[in-house]
């Protein structure tokens, strides 16, 4: 998958670091095969790092350079705000998974892969959200 077509939660990311062999290695199968991620993913992803697993800041660094370096990262701007204000609204999403839907349409992705939202539902006609842990997503 090309990174105009994933876009990836914060969710998959952490499972990147998890004991659970199965969800970190599928995981890694998707990211290295390269997606986009929003300047919130990566801001979500610091915030568990450093006070959920209270990693080194030395390693989160680490850490997240290896991801900028596969992935590529969406900005937020007003635009991404009102478009997810509407997204919001119209799909009954919270604000922040608002968000990450809203720059995943501005990157132009086809799926956004998240535990977290209704898997299988399309946003705006164009993204579909996936549980990449689902067995019918394992491909």
């Amino acid at each position: 998958m090309s990174e105009a077509e994933a876009f990836f939660d914060t969710n998959v990311l952490l499972y990147l670091l998890s004991a659970d062999v199965a969800k970190a290695d599928r995981s890694e199968e998707l990211i290295a095969l390269g997606g986009t991620i929003s300047v919130q993913v990566l801001n979500e992803f610091v915030a568990v790092l450093s006070r959920k697993l209270r990693m080194p800041w030395s390693e989160i660094r680490a850490v997240l350079a290896q991801i900028r370096a596969i992935c590529a990262v969406e900005s937020i701007t007003i635009k991404t705000h009102e478009q997810a204000v509407h997204i919001s609204e119209r799909y009954g999403l919270s604000i922040y998974d608002a968000l990450i839907v809203s720059a995943a349409l501005l990157a132009g992705c086809r799926t956004l892969y998240s535990e977290d939202m209704q898997s299988g539902q399309v946003i705006e006609g164009q993204l579909t959200i996936k549980n990449p842990f689902e067995s019918s997503n394992a491909g």
